[in-house]
């Protein structure tokens, strides 16, 4: 049986304004807390998925990230579907730090667009317009 994507971990500085973000704009809510001494983790939830949130032990040694992520061995972004890029990033307001874009990737998926904000950490998170499988992608060879 194949695995299923289940989680993300995130560790930042401030679990609560991370929390108040993805819940006020992607409708996460909280479904668990472990307690751990002093510290917690926080389960926040949307669909079937999850964020695990934990407390930061230091400081990030990297400059905060820009543009739709870093391009180095990593996790680049985090992505939510939206209807409209535009739309979301107006509902959002000052919240929505944006990185990069709106632009249209047309020319690969048309309909297809994108913007990439910052969370309250500077995590990148892209709003995604329009995106649709291929029914027949070549193989991995």
């Amino acid at each position: 049986m194949p695995a299923i994507a289940h989680h993300v971990g995130v560790a930042c500085k401030d679990p609560i304004a991370l929390e108040k973000w993805y819940v006020k704009h992607f409708g996460f809510k909280r479904v668990r807390v472990v307690p751990l001494g002093a510290e917690q983790i926080v389960f926040l939830k949307q669909g079937n998925f999850y964020l695990e949130v934990f407390n930061a032990k230091g400081e990030n040694p990297e400059p905060k990230h820009t543009g739709a992520g870093p391009n180095y061995s990593s996790w680049r972004h985090l992505a939510f579907a939206v209807d409209d890029v535009d739309a979301k990033l107006k509902e959002m307001g000052a919240d929505a730090k944006v990185t990069a874009g709106p632009m249209s990737f047309d020319d690969f998926i048309p309909g297809w667009r994108g913007a990439w904000i910052a969370d309250p950490e500077g995590h990148i998170v892209e709003l995604a317009q329009g995106y649709k499988d291929d029914p027949t992608p070549p193989p991995a060879v």
